[in-house]
């Protein structure tokens, strides 16, 4: 009998484990929040506590995320994050195994820096793995069907774990996945050496910036939670000013940390302008819509995940090959703009409904307008985002796009959470959303009209 032998392409075995990693750091994120009433219950949280096990996390993830895309330029990108999953695990572990406050807080920050580790180079390691057009097209949509649909999948989980088993079952699931991408991530990605830490060990510089962005993430996620204003201003303070010192230096030494010349490629403002409005846009009406469900019209933590499925469903068949042939064939641009413009239609149907809209009339519609607008926009921002990167910056480039969706989008909930809270409405918010994503249609059409006129030009 003959015997035939299939040979699975390392390549795409390459992204399955890149997007298990980001899958797993996506979901955790979001199962959190379904789960914070059960962990006060048990771990006795007052309620101006509570918000720890979620600032935690997010403190080290956005205060790290743009030295660890860096770190990965200069050691290798599978080096940073073969060691973020590793880290991220077994914090995971920890968290599951918290009987106490200060372990679960602890143990999320530590969370939180093996997340930012590996979120920060995968789409680096994407860019370099994938040198042929249309492939990075189709690696970009399976990708960010993770990233994206992940949330709303979160939502799910961590509502079916909290009520079948426990919220300790929201860390613990993740242990079993982590090592098992961690095996595979060491057997099967290639080596990548880096450019030397020779090349930018600037170890005072780093800590730095770590500092600042810690510093100011800190004083976004405290900000709606009022009081402490001198104490938050100061952190606000303090952060600009570390960065700014740290902005001096990096002019100055020879081999910096983080070279400025990156920021003199519009291509690289304008993504991280356009992923922070975007992020903003979507995050929030994610974040205070989950909240309606719950507290206005009385959904379960299951019922309210599967209220975002049409945004998964949707996502998920455009990345399986539509999302791909929109950017092949048209380019960016066009899928790009087409893509906010629709997400920000879905967003218009739920600024405009009435406060007790049924799911077919409203919820539907608008998460399937949104889902398809997030499926077919998502794929061309990242590649917006890498399109000037090279080998010897793309963690970096990677690490400062996922720093402004974190930073940015943060900040933008904190405002626009406020203004829910001034105004007692959260159709006002969603409005605001809408005309966020609408601007980064207009931002999207505008850069990448200038990219593609300099492109002819040369």
């Amino acid at each position: 009998m003959p015997r035939f032998a299939y040979r699975v392409d390392p390549r795409w075995s390459t992204l399955v484990i890149l997007c298990t990693g980001m899958l797993m750091i996506v979901l955790d994120n979001t199962v959190v929040n379904v789960a914070l009433s059960s962990i006060q219950h048990d771990l006795g949280f007052v309620n101006a506590g509570l918000a720890w096990p979620v600032n935690a996390y997010m403190i080290a993830f956005g205060g790290t995320l743009l030295l660890a895309g860096r770190l990965g330029d200069l050691v290798g990108t599978k080096r940073i994050f073969t060691i973020g999953i590793f880290v991220f695990t077994a914090a995971s572990l920890l968290c599951g195994l918290s009987e106490s406050q200060w372990m679960l807080v602890a143990a999320r920050f530590i969370q939180g820096l093996g997340g930012a580790m590996a979120a920060a180079v995968i789409l680096a390691m994407i860019f370099t793995t994938f040198n042929d057009a249309n492939e990075r097209a189709k690696a970009l949509s399976v990708f960010s069907f993770t990233a994206s649909a992940g949330g709303s999948v979160g939502l799910l989980v961590g509502g079916v774990l909290t009520q079948v088993l426990n919220w300790h079952w929201i860390f613990l699931v993740n242990v079993p996945i982590g090592v098992v991408a961690f095996i595979f991530a060491r057997r099967i990605i290639p080596d990548s050496p880096g450019i030397g830490l020779q090349e930018g060990a600037d170890g005072f510089g780093a800590s730095m910036l770590t500092a600042a962005l810690m510093l100011a993430v800190y004083a976004v996620v405290q900000a709606p939670q009022g009081g402490q204003l001198l104490k938050i201003g100061a952190c606000g303070v303090v952060s600009i000013v570390l960065l700014v010192v740290f902005v001096i230096r990096q002019a100055r030494i020879e081999k910096p940390l983080l070279p400025l010349h990156v920021f003199q490629t519009p291509n690289v403002v304008w993504s991280n302008v356009l992923q922070a409005l975007i992020v903003t846009g979507l995050f929030t009406f994610f974040f205070l819509y989950s909240l309606y469900l719950r507290g206005v019209l009385h959904y379960d933590p299951i019922r309210t995940g599967l209220a975002f499925l049409p945004i998964t469903l949707s996502i998920g068949v455009l990345s399986a090959g539509p999302s791909a042939w929109l950017m092949q064939r048209f380019g960016p641009r066009i899928p790009l703009v087409a893509g906010l413009v629709l997400s920000a239609g879905g967003l218009a149907i739920f600024a405009v409904a009435s406060v007790h809209a049924s799911f077919g009339e409203v919820i539907f519609p608008g998460m399937l307008l949104m889902g398809i607008g997030m499926g077919v926009s998502f794929p061309c921002v990242m590649d917006f985002a890498m399109s000037m990167a090279t080998p010897a910056d793309a963690g970096l480039i990677s690490g400062l796009s996922n720093t402004s969706s974190e930073v940015g989008g943060a900040l933008g909930l904190a405002v626009l959470a406020a203004v829910a809270a001034a105004y007692s409405n959260d159709h006002v918010v969603f409005g605001v959303c809408t005309v966020c994503l609408l601007i980064g249609a207009v931002i999207s059409a505008l850069a990448l009209r200038l990219q593609t006129a300099s492109a002819a030009v040369c």
